[in-house]
């Protein structure tokens, strides 16, 4: 059954970048859409981007559009959430998920395969 592992968390001041990945285990992503949300502190969890199995269907929750840029490289069963132009509202633990239909970033559309969450810290 596939796994996700996700990675490339830390501590990042504001206006600073960072690169997360979510690398499969045990099968391969090339079928699944797959989906980047984060929890922050007290809050519920969100989701941030997704991006379909083919590539060709890019979404983005309104506050990370322009900064964040998801891809994928299903040679490296890996997809990648480039964010750049941190700021402290970012702070969260992000989490990939992986589904076999359509992309979205709604939450409840993910039953199963999420990875363990990588901490994203952005303060000075």
């Amino acid at each position: 059954q596939l796994q996700l592992v996700e990675s490339g968390g830390g501590l990042v001041q504001p206006g600073g970048s960072l690169r997360l990945s979510c690398a499969a285990t045990r099968s391969t992503l090339d079928y699944y859409a797959i989906g980047w949300f984060r929890q922050a502190p007290g809050k519920e969890r969100e989701g941030v981007s997704c991006i379909s199995s083919s590539g060709n269907h890019l979404v983005y929750e309104d506050s990370v559009k322009g900064r964040f840029t998801i891809s994928r490289d299903n040679a490296k069963n890996t997809v990648y959430l480039e964010m750049n132009s941190l700021k402290p509202e970012d702070t969260a633990v992000y989490f990939c998920a992986a589904r076999l239909r359509s992309c979205t970033i709604d939450v409840q559309g993910y039953v199963g395969v999420w990875g363990q969450g990588t901490l994203v810290t952005v303060s000075s």
